[in-house]
């Protein structure tokens, strides 16, 4: 048997000295994370440019320089952020600085400007389309032009005419003035096919019958040469513009009556008779729209009407919501009260539930006909909740209090826990009565912890746009207001009206009402808060 040899371990290796110079793992994993590091940021960045470079030819083609602008140095930005060894922190500020230029600081801006010009139906673009507008919408037939043998073209969906004129086939679309097709082949002076074209049959003109009748191919860029149309898709006709406009004098006269259109500070062709040319061209009305609601008498009165509703629905609201959650708080901060998690539990339901959803449950319960409250609750009763006033506005209080509450009772709960104990002890210890503990000490405890959220809550019931909507629409409706607007209508719900649900979409004068009630709720905010400080300091 031979001897056993003694197996000792290795020696660790010994520590690199100050001066010694460190070692790198064999393994490589260092280089193989920094590789997938670049490679990801270079296909993140990749992505972006992309993007960005889409943006930028299609800002190209529409002119749209401040927006092309603006993607031009976005991008020079990114690219030299994301390579920059030196701009590290920039690397995690670009992404918010750009979306905050993009979504607040633009939009505020852009608001602001829209609140002093006309812009809205009527008055959405310049001087030049209103020109091109008026000529193509007066345009009526030629008295005595000939008849055009048409074929109904199509390419990449969009649809264009191809006629023979002079024995000559030409080809053009609403976009494109016709201009001449060399290749196309012309059969008993009419065009059969064209190269890079679809000819459109029977079936296919009948299933695009109504964009067919409507479209309208110029000779020129002149619109004052007039266009082709037709009316069964196989003939064309010659239709010239009523109204003619002369550039040298910046005017539409009329051929048939003569009568003359110059240019008002308004953005429309007036004439001396004070008839008004649509559509009109966007241009500054400077304080117009914000003492428009002042001096318009037929919105004065509901402008009126819906922001004392507004002051007195975000007032009513907060103090319903705050004294009912603070009453449920109380009672189940007592000790005494058994079953007092389950009992929190059930009352925050209406918080969990989506509000635009609880306010239409709502509304099926409130409905006069066959709603819940009326058949059931009330045996068949036939009251108007929602169509009276009044009964609407109270119906709103009462929805908003039945979704408002539990964000209160949970508000007061935390605040009445951080109370300190030994405090209400040594008021009952000294002989103050229930009302005198609550009134001298709890209340003013609480509300130190409480009032920045009943501020908040009041900015955010001033502009409940959700509730109103989805509840009531804002009506019942105002009559003989040039603007659709109700009785229940917030301020916010009327500018949203204003700006999209009435005829007369009118832009400018809700971006001036948007500011007008920006400035109201934040001076409100800013007594609120310091109010609050007082009262902290109290």
């Amino acid at each position: 048997m031979t001897d056993q040899q003694t197996l000792e371990p290795p020696a660790p290796p010994e520590a690199p000295g100050p001066g010694s110079p460190r070692r790198s793992r064999g393994d490589g994993s260092h280089a193989r994370n920094f590789s997938a590091g670049f490679v990801v940021k270079l296909i993140l960045v990749a992505l972006v440019d992309a993007l960005g470079v889409f943006g930028i030819l299609s800002a190209l083609a529409v002119q749209s320089w401040g927006i092309l602008a603006f993607l031009v140095l976005a991008l020079v930005a990114v690219n030299w952020i994301y390579f920059s060894k030196r701009a590290i922190p920039g690397k995690y500020l670009i992404p918010g600085l750009l979306f905050l230029l993009v979504y607040q600081l633009f939009v505020m801006a852009y608001t602001g400007y829209v609140a002093f010009t006309n812009y809205g139906d009527g008055h959405n673009s310049t001087k030049a389309d209103a020109i091109e507008q008026i000529s193509i919408q007066n345009e009526t037939r030629v008295e005595g032009s000939p008849t055009l043998p048409l074929t109904v073209v199509e390419r990449d969906g969009e649809l264009g005419f191809a006629v023979v004129q002079d024995g000559d086939a030409e080809v053009g679309t609403a976009e494109e003035p016709f201009a001449p097709a060399d290749d196309a082949t012309v059969e008993s002076d009419r065009v059969t096919a064209v190269p890079g074209w679809e000819v459109l049959g029977f079936a296919q003109i009948a299933e695009q019958q109504e964009a067919i009748t409507v479209l309208r191919v110029p000779f020129s860029d002149d619109p004052s040469e007039g266009s082709v149309r037709t009316q069964d898709g196989s003939t064309g006709y010659v239709y010239q513009s009523t109204l003619v406009y002369d550039e040298a004098t910046d005017t539409f006269t009329d051929s048939a009556t003569g009568e003359t259109y110059t240019p008002a500070e308004s953005g429309n062709f007036v004439s001396e008779d004070g008839d008004v040319l649509t559509p009109g061209w966007r241009v500054g009305v400077g304080f117009d729209n914000f003492t428009r609601v002042f001096t318009d008498s037929r919105l004065a009165g509901p402008f009126a009407q819906i922001t004392v509703w507004t002051f007195a629905f975000a007032f009513l609201s907060v103090l319903t919501t705050f004294a009912v959650g603070l009453f449920l708080a109380i009672v189940f901060n007592d000790p005494r009260v058994r079953g007092r998690k389950i009992y929190r539990s059930l009352l925050i339901l209406p918080y969990a539930f989506p509000g635009f959803l609880s306010a239409l449950v709502w509304k099926g319960m409130l409905n006069q006909r066959f709603g819940f409250i009326n058949e059931v609750l009330l045996g068949g009763a036939d009251i108007g909740w929602l169509t009276s006033p009044w009964l609407a506005k109270l119906s709103i209080l009462g929805v908003n209090l039945w979704l408002g509450f539990p964000y209160m009772f949970l508000v007061c709960t935390g605040a009445l826990q951080a109370i300190p104990a030994d405090t209400i002890e040594a008021a009952k210890i000294d002989g103050a009565g229930a009302w005198r503990i609550f009134k001298s000490m709890t209340l003013p405890l609480l509300m130190i912890s409480v009032a920045p959220l009943l501020i908040a809550s009041f900015a955010f019931n001033f502009n409940n746009f959700t509730l109103i909507y989805m509840l009531t629409g804002g009506g019942p409706n105002f009559v003989g207001t040039p603007v659709v607007v109700g009785h229940t209508d917030l301020l916010i719900s009327m500018v949203y009206s204003v700006a999209f649900e009435s005829g007369n979409k009118q832009y400018g004068l809700a971006s001036a009402l948007s500011i007008l009630i920006f400035i109201v709720v934040g001076a409100i905010s800013y007594v609120g808060f310091r109010r609050t400080r007082k009262l902290e300091e109290i």
